[in-house]
C-alpha cells in the first residue's frame, strides 16, 4: 500500500523567484507587464474565490471595481451600473457643481441598473443633431423643456431620422406621454407593468413627480440577457452607492456641499499630483465640516505623499501617475512611476493605518488587475477598460468600420478647456500645456456583462497564486510565499498571443 500523500511543496522551501521586498527596492520602476507572479498551491475553486473588499475604511464593495471621475467613463449611467454590479463609480466633476449633484441624485434614485439620462425639450425645440438625444434613443418633451414640468410627450430618434423635415418642431412628430412609474420600483416590478399594460415604454418618477428617464422593453431585454447580478454596492442610506470628484479650488468647496446634499458617500480630492498643500487644505475643510464623509486623497505614487496625506485624514488614497493610456504626464513632465511599483510601494505604507488604496491607471486586462490587487491594492480604478461601453457618456459613431466612442484625457486640451485644468493646477496659468490626449475606444458592450466575465477571470488568476481572498493575498506576498520575476521583452511577447498568421481574440 501506498502511504499519505506527502504535503505540496511551499515556494518559500525553495530560492525561486524574488519577494516582492528585494524585487522592489532594486531602483527599477515597473509596469504590470514587467513583473509576473510565480503560481503557488492550489486547494479550493477559482468559485470560492471571495473579491470582497474595501472602496476606502467604511465603504465596503463586493468586487474591486471603481468607474474614473473622466467625463467620458462616469456619469449617472455607469454609476448605477457599477453600483448594481457590486463596484462603484466617481461621478466626474467637469461640469457646472449642480449639474455634478444631478448625476448624482439620478443614480440615487435608481433600483435598477439603468440611467440614459434622457434630453428635454420644449414643445416649439427643433433637434438639431442625432447627438440632442445623447445615449438614449429617446427624449422627453415638456411643457417647459425641464425635467421639472409636465411632460406632454415622447420624441424618439428613429422618429426625427425618418422625418423629411428634420427641423420640424418635435410637437410635429413626438408621441403620446408615457405611462408612469415609480423609480422605488425594481427590475422585475418594472418587467411585470410594461408586461402587463403591453407597453414599450414607461416613465421612471421620482418621488416628487419628477420625470427621471425613460424605460424600454429594449432595455429590460439588454439587462435580462446580461449575467446575473451580484450584491449591489449600497450606502448607509440603503441606496446605491455613489462617488464623486472634486477639486481643490476654493469654489470646489461650495462643489463639495452640493454633492452632500445630493446625497453622495465618497469624495475623491481629484489632482494628477496630490501632495500639495491645496489638497491637505480641502482634506481637513472636508473633515472638519463633513465627519461622517469618507474622503479619499491622490493622486500620489510615493510613500512621502501617501503619509501626507493619510495625516491629512484620508479614508483612502489613489495611486497612479501617468500610467493611463491616454495620459502623457511621464512624458511632458518627468514625473511618476511604474504603476506595478507605485502600487506596491503606496500598500507598503497604507497597510499600517488600515487605509485601502485605489490603483488607478494602466489595466487593459483581467491580468492586470489580478497584478495590481496582489501587490497591494484594494480595488482598481479604470478609464479606458470602461470607456466605450453603452454607460459611458458619448454617442457611437464609426470610423474604419469600428463602431467607437470617444475617450479623452482629463489632462487633454479638450478636457481642460471645461474645467480640469484645475487639476493640474493650472487653473490660474495663461498658456496651457497638455497632460493628456483624445482618442476613441471600440464599442465594448455593456459593464453589466463584461465586468462578470472579467471578475471570473480575476478569480482565476487569484486561485493560481493559492489565494482564496485579496487579504489573503495581500498576506501571502508580505510573507513572501509568493514570488516575482522581471519579465524580458521576449518573455512579454511569448506571455501573449505570437506566431498566428491571424487570430481573433474574444474573452467570454
Amino acid at each position: 500500500m501506498n502511504g499519505p500523500a506527502a504535503a505540496p511543496a511551499t515556494a518559500v522551501e525553495f530560492d525561486d523567484g524574488f519577494p516582492a521586498t528585494r524585487l522592489f527596492s532594486q531602483g527599477f520602476s515597473y509596469t504590470y507587464d514587467d513583473v509576473i507572479f510565480l503560481p503557488h498551491y492550489i486547494d479550493f475553486p477559482a468559485d470560492a474565490v471571495d473579491l470582497s473588499t474595501r472602496l476606502s475604511r467604511n465603504l465596503p464593495l463586493s468586487i474591486p471595481c471603481v468607474a474614473s471621475p473622466m467625463d467620458t467613463v462616469s456619469e449617472a449611467s455607469m454609476a448605477v451600473a457599477m453600483a448594481s454590479l457590486g463596484g462603484a463609480a466617481i461621478v466626474h466633476g467637469n461640469v457646472s457643481p449642480s449639474r455634478q449633484a444631478a448625476f448624482v441624485r439620478s443614480a440615487k434614485s435608481r433600483h435598477i441598473p439603468l440611467a440614459s439620462d434622457p434630453n428635454f425639450f420644449a414643445p416649439a425645440d427643433a433637434v438639431t443633431s442625432a447627438s440632442d438625444f445623447g445615449s438614449s434613443s429617446f427624449a422627453i418633451v415638456t411643457e417647459s423643456g425641464s425635467s421639472k414640468s409636465k411632460p406632454i410627450g415622447v420624441v424618439a430618434r428613429s422618429d426625427w431620422e425618418a422625418m423629411a423635415d428634420r427641423s420640424s418642431p418635435v410637437s410635429a412628430y413626438m408621441r403620446r406621454p408615457p405611462a408612469y412609474v415609480p423609480s422605488s420600483y425594481d427590475f422585475e416590478q418594472v418587467a411585470a407593468f410594461l408586461a402587463g399594460k403591453g407597453l414599450e415604454l414607461a416613465a421612471l418618477a421620482g418621488d416628487d413627480g419628477e420625470v427621471l428617464d425613460l424605460i424600454s422593453t429594449e432595455d429590460l431585454e439588454r439587462i435580462r440577457a446580461c449575467p446575473k447580478l451580484g450584491v449591489p454596492s449600497l450606502g448607509p442610506d440603503g441606496k446605491f452607492l455613489v462617488g464623486a470628484a472634486i477639486g481643490t479650488r476654493e469654489e470646489d468647496k461650495g462643489r463639495l456641499e452640493h454633492l452632500v446634499k445630493a446625497g453622495v458617500n465618497v469624495i475623491v480630492v481629484d489632482s494628477s499630483q496630490g501632495n500639495s498643500k491645496y489638497q491637505i487644505d480641502m482634506i481637513k475643510h472636508a473633515r472638519s465640516n463633513y465627519p461622517g464623509l469618507d474622503i479619499i486623497g491622490g493622486n500620489v505614487v510615493t510613500m512621502a505623499q501617501a503619509q501626507n496625506l493619510i495625516k491629512a485624514g484620508v479614508d483612502g488614497l489613489r495611486v497612479g501617475m501617468g500610467s493611463g493610456s491616454i495620459c502623457t504626464t511621464q512624458e511632458v513632465c518627468a514625473v511618476g512611476r511604474g504603476q506595478a511599483t507605485a502600487v506596491y510601494k503606496v500598500a507598503s505604507i497604507a497597510k499600517d493605518y488600515g487605509v485601502p488604496i485605489i490603483a488607478d491607471g494602466g489595466i487593459s486586462n483581467s491580468g492586470h488587475i489580478v497584478k495590481a490587487l496582489v501587490l497591494g491594492a484594494s480595488t482598481v480604478m479604470m478609464g479606458s477598460f470602461l470607456a466605450g461601453s453603452y454607460e459611458s457618456p458619448g454617442v457611437y459613431e464609426y470610423q474604419g468600420g469600428r463602431r467607437v466612442k470617444k475617450y479623452r484625457g482629463m489632462g487633454s486640451l479638450e478636457a481642460m478647456t471645461k474645467g480640469s485644468d484645475a487639476r493640474y493646477l493650472g487653473d490660474t496659468l495663461k498658456l496651457k500645456v497638455a497632460q493628456g490626449v483624445v482618442g476613441t475606444v471600440a464599442d465594448k458592450g455593456s459593464v453589466l456583462k463584461f465586468i462578470p466575465y472579467t471578475m471570473q477571470a480575476v478569480k482565476q488568476g487569484l486561485q493560481d497564486l493559492g489565494a482564496s481572498s485579496l487579504p489573503m493575498a495581500h498576506d501571502l506576498l508580505r510573507t513572501e510565499v509568493l514570488r516575482l520575476e522581471v519579465r524580458t521583452g521576449a518573455a512579454q511577447v511569448e506571455g501573449g498571443v505570437h506566431g498566428l498568421v491571424s487570430y481573433e481574440k474574444k474573452i467570454f
